[in-house]
């Protein structure tokens, strides 16, 4: 059901009534996907609560000034029965998707949840998404994955947890870009460049615990985020697949301020130079960390000699503070940051 709302504006000293976007109210799976295909911009999708079951793919861009809105409660949630164990993301098998925007650039998702399904909410070259108060859990890899230079994305107020249930090793909360050995698929200039998820932010999220791989992982490639405000709890990390921290930093120029870290496997967080000259110039402040591993380190920057030798190097600042393991950093913090 399409519900046209009207709006009062002023014209010529009258109040004058106009159409304001169209509301389209769904309440079945069938209605969902009829509603993503016909997408249009400044709709919004209303969700009833309840069970969507089926493979839900956003392929219409909205617009800066008009973006499309997908909304409902934590009870409407969407996921999808028809993945398969085994199957394979690059570059065909892209199946078992709670919600896949592909393309769909300027969308707004709120409230709703996404669980069983083999990963959770993945975008493709989809820019400017803002994810808003979202639930994702009980997926069998990662939960959201910004992905294939979906630049501009915005994943905020969120709840995630049960990651990871059929690879463990790729069970990240939340993904930032592309390895580069997936560039191919995922990257710029024909594969040969970087997948350009660049603008990344993670606002005031609960991730964990059971998150199976790092809380947050940004890739190699991107840069120019913000994670900030986020609590992150390790219990259940299963380090396989390199994942033995809560935020694993691999880009450039992040700011990494402001989050709470729990039971981390290892080191609260982790900053890696694993392409080029890339993992330099990111921030590190007001953090703080409960560290239960004894060996382990609030930030533990490897390899900064590269960051040094190009003065790019990553910033971990005195504001930070650790209880337990080895303190906040293995490599001098920087006072007044």
């Amino acid at each position: 059901m399409i519900i046209k709302t009207l709006t009062a504006v002023a014209m010529a000293g009258q109040l004058v009534a106009q159409p304001a976007a169209d509301t389209v109210n769904v309440k079945t799976a069938a209605e969902l996907t009829a509603a993503l295909a016909a997408a249009k911009p400044g709709v919004t999708i209303a969700l009833a609560d309840g069970d969507y079951s089926g493979q839900f793919v956003a392929a219409k861009p909205g617009t800066a000034s008009a973006p499309i809105t997908l909304t409902g409660s934590a009870k409407a949630v969407l996921h999808d029965p028809l993945f398969k164990p085994g199957d394979t993301d690059c570059p065909s098998g892209q199946t078992g998707y709670g919600l896949w925007l592909q393309g769909a650039s300027y969308w707004n998702i709120k409230g709703i949840s996404v669980k069983d399904s083999k990963k959770g909410i993945v975008l493709d070259g989809a820019s400017h998404v803002t994810i808003d108060g979202v639930t994702v859990h009980d997926v069998g890899a990662e939960a959201v994955h910004f992905r294939k230079s979906s630049a501009y994305g915005v994943i905020k107020n969120s709840t995630i947890y049960n990651t990871g249930k059929e690879q463990p090793g790729y069970g990240e909360g939340v993904y930032f870009g592309s390895a580069n050995s997936n560039w191919a698929c995922f990257g710029t200039n024909g594969g040969k460049g970087p997948d350009a998820s660049d603008y990344g932010q993670a606002l005031d999220n609960k991730i964990g615990p059971n998150v199976a791989a790092e809380g947050i992982d940004i890739k190699e490639g991107t840069h120019d985020g913000v994670i900030s405000g986020n609590t992150l709890d390790g219990t259940g990390e299963k380090n396989q697949n390199s994942g033995d921290s809560t935020i694993d930093v691999k880009g450039d120029k992040y700011t990494i301020t402001g989050n709470k870290v729990t039971h981390p496997y290892l080191d609260g967080f982790q900053v890696h130079n694993v392409w080029g000259k890339t993992g330099c110039g990111n921030v590190f402040k007001n953090n703080t960390f409960t560290l239960t591993n004894s060996n382990g380190y609030g930030v533990n920057a490897t390899n900064q000699s590269s960051c040094v030798s190009q003065k790019s190097p990553n910033v971990i600042g005195a504001s930070n503070t650790a209880t337990g393991g080895k303190g906040v950093s293995k490599t001098p913090v920087t006072p007044g940051t």
